[in-house]
């Protein structure tokens, strides 16, 4: 008898735990956009540094060795400053390391997928579960030479991982390898220059509650009014007491303006991020904060409610409302969305088709249902060989992401959502 994969537990996913809202620096002053670089400049390096001390200690780094980071960065900023940086370089070399443990397991699945299709005899059929052997002694060959070639990959990455050593580009990778394609970018070498620097900026400061507006270094009154603490070698420019620079420009956070003026005024934690966008020669602060997680029902009282299932597709989300006992009734609903393009007008696509969905589900009173689907194997360029379009299909399927957001969402307009097995 073969093994019979175990249908998982349904679960009634979490709301989001932080909220994130955008605004736009309006009418900014050339001052103050020269101020903004030169902080930005400066803290950059400094996190720079940082950084690559934090990935040379690897897994011997402990408290003593943060202490003494932050203690040598207070001398060159401030003490909050410090403490910002210091946290985001542990989180870089944390997500660095999670990416470097999933790409370990992405190559392991390759080599176990390449090593069964080469036991195979060569044009033999494969099944449901498993790929066939390949089809010609060629392909055969080319399989063997790349067998060896990610079996080398993966020892250096555990060998890497065993003692903590992540490889990071400040600024990212991406825009690194443009500097050498400047054409196909349509770039010039300056242009290309001007978005480096603008990526390796540094203007993060963390929230801290008790201090005035939420922040004692970007700090934002419930008005709109901007004002920084600039780090010591910069004091110079301070146009505020006690070391700060007061922009010109204001915000007012369209978007859950409310909800972040309430915290402001009650001097509640908000962390802020400001960043340029130089292809819209535009600058842009960001604002987070960290909500208490919504709670959820109890699946028996989901179960006994109206429930629509939902099943993720390529090209549109397919949604039927089901009975008690899971059978649809009534008529199932379309709901279409384009991935083609560009990242934004995929995101933006995503967003107004789950807009749509969850505003049919609370005009019907309808708890949501969807697959818990995970495509992080079946991606995988291995074990569905020469088929490239599928491949395209599976891996730009928004799976896992589309969950978390449709979660997100549902939970401002009090629609339960439900993670179900896709068997």
């Amino acid at each position: 008898m073969t093994d019979v994969r175990p249908i998982q537990v349904p679960f009634v996913a979490l709301g989001p735990s932080g909220v994130a809202v955008r605004d736009r620096f309006k009418d900014l002053t050339a001052r103050d956009a020269r101020v903004l670089r030169l902080v930005g400049d400066h803290l950059g390096s400094l996190f720079s540094r940082d950084l690559k001390a934090r990935c040379a200690a690897g897994l011997a780094h402990d408290t003593d060795q943060w202490a003494d980071r932050k203690r040598a960065l207070t001398v060159e900023s401030s003490s909050r400053w410090a403490g910002s940086i210091t946290k985001a370089t542990h989180d870089q070399w944390a997500l660095a390391r999670r990416s470097q443990l999933a790409y370990i397991r992405s190559l392991e699945a390759g080599i176990a997928t390449i090593t069964h299709r080469l036991s195979l005899p060569i044009g033999e059929k494969g099944s449901k579960k498993a790929p066939g052997g390949y089809r010609s002694a060629q392909e055969w060959f080319a399989k063997t030479r790349r067998l060896r070639l990610l079996q080398d990959r993966l020892q250096r990455l555990q060998a890497d991982y065993q003692v903590g050593r992540v490889r990071v580009v400040r600024g990212g990778k991406r825009l690194l390898r443009t500097r050498h394609n400047l054409d196909a970018a349509q770039l010039t070498k300056a242009e290309w220059r001007e978005r480096w620097q603008a990526e390796r900026r540094f203007l993060t400061a963390d929230g801290e509650s008790g201090k005035p507006y939420g922040n004692e270094t970007i700090r934002i009154t419930p008005d709109g009014q901007v004002s920084i603490k600039l780090p010591a070698p910069l004091a110079y420019l301070a146009n505020a007491r006690h070391g700060r620079y007061v922009l010109t420009a204001r915000v007012s956070f369209p978007h859950r303006g409310h909800q972040w003026r309430d915290r402001v005024a009650a001097n509640r934690a908000v962390a802020y991020r400001i960043c340029e966008d130089v292809g819209r020669g535009r600058w842009h602060v960001t604002a987070s904060w960290t909500v208490p997680q919504a709670q959820t029902v109890p699946l028996e009282t989901v179960r006994a409610g109206c429930v629509v299932g939902v099943d993720t597709n390529a090209d549109h989300l397919a949604a039927w409302r089901l009975d008690t006992h899971g059978n649809p009734v009534g008529e199932p609903r379309r709901f279409d969305y384009d991935l083609s393009g560009s990242s934004q007008h995929r995101d933006a696509q995503i967003r107004h088709t789950l807009t749509r969905l969850l505003h049919w589900a609370r005009r019907h009173d309808l708890t949501i249902a969807i697959e818990d689907l995970n495509f992080t194997a079946e991606a995988t360029r291995e074990k569905h060989g020469h088929r490239k379009r599928f491949r395209k299909l599976i891996s730009g399927m928004p799976t896992g992401k589309l969950r978390d957001r449709l979660a997100a969402m549902a939970a401002e307009l009090g629609v339960t959502v439900v993670a179900v097995d896709a068997a």
